[in-house]
């Protein structure tokens, strides 16, 4: 289908649906309160865009060919997308529908974002929702663009807001080990970091402008440990897959820990000393009721305190001369 040049269109697919579902182009024509002849043109305009014949024209009753088959259902539910579409965006235009789009950093899956959705939708049943896994170091462009309304975003050390973002600090999580069950590691009620020493590293997000594992290597460095890097994971579900299938270990923030696998040990580090925080984010001079609504439910959930001043600078957690990092 060439749908960059518009050459398959709604209507097309619309009647080509109807026919699979009445039967016959004659019963399609009486439904969609057309002349059969504009039926057959739509058909045979769509075969034409497509390259092949949708329809058995030789069979009695006619039926559909393999790629009529294969395009049916795709086209019902592309048919069932545009039509929601249609039907939330006019009611965002009335102003009969919110929309909420959450820009959010994978970690956050595990604590703060999923009973935050949940309330919204039960106390704000008339909004949309969108989720979008968006790296900290890209919500603010995201945010800026309008791509998202709200970031969810995870920092280590030090904080340097911009004055046209708004962080409302929700809660400090300190790191742990995920270490893999039979490594002996697992048994201990607490590792130093020196223990790293002992096993693969796995780091993770692997993006090029992330800077979330080469400052968790130089925190265990400054620690007195030598980590080696045995895999790069592209994000944290990778990684911890890979510790559950025994390939090394990394950290993680203790509220991942809460919410995670059973095939993997959670293991404090006790001169790890650095926590990360995770903060919502959001445009600063651009009014939004949702965000305001969602924000107060992460407020609730967590005890946060009120959103820091753009321009402010929290104090820093990072080793000393290192920068903060985000993931």
């Amino acid at each position: 289908m060439n749908l960059g040049s518009l050459k398959v269109n709604l209507r097309q697919l619309r009647y080509f649906c109807e026919v699979v579902e009445s039967g016959s182009a004659r019963l399609a024509a009486e439904k969609l309160f057309v002349a059969p002849t504009a039926i057959s043109m739509q058909m045979s305009q769509l075969e034409t865009a497509i390259g092949g014949r949708l329809f058995d024209r030789a069979s009695r009753p006619m039926g559909l060919t393999p790629l009529g088959q294969f395009v049916y259902p795709k086209a019902k539910a592309l048919l069932a997308n545009a039509g929601r579409l249609e039907e939330e965006a006019r009611g965002i235009a009335t102003g009969n529908l919110g929309w909420l789009s959450i820009g959010f950093t994978r970690s956050t899956i595990f604590s703060v974002l999923p009973a935050a959705v949940r309330t919204m939708k039960a106390t704000h049943p008339n909004v949309r929702v969108d989720l979008l896994e968006v790296l900290t170091e890209h919500q603010g462009e995201s945010l800026r663009s309008g791509a998202i309304h709200l970031g969810l975003s995870r920092v280590v050390g030090e904080i340097a807001t911009e004055a046209d973002l708004q962080h409302t600090e929700l809660f400090d999580d300190p790191m742990v080990a995920a270490i893999p069950m039979e490594h002996p590691l697992a048994q201990q009620a607490a590792i130093d970091a020196v223990a790293f020493d002992a096993i693969p590293f796995i780091s993770y997000p692997k993006d090029p402008n992330s800077q979330f594992s080469r400052h968790m290597l130089a925190l265990l460095q400054a620690a007195g440990a030598s980590p080696q890097v045995g895999y790069e994971a592209k994000e944290i579900h990778t990684a911890l897959g890979l510790v559950a299938a025994g390939l090394g270990g990394t950290i993680v923030g203790q509220s991942v820990a809460a919410n995670n696998r059973t095939d993997v040990r959670f293991v404090p580090i006790r001169d790890l000393k650095t926590s990360t925080r995770v903060f919502a984010v959001r445009r600063a001079d651009t009014p939004h009721v949702e965000v305001d609504a969602f924000v107060r439910i992460l407020r609730e959930q967590t005890g946060a305190v009120a959103p820091m001043p753009a321009t402010s600078r929290t104090p820093g957690r990072a080793a000393p001369g290192r920068a903060a990092a985000r993931r």
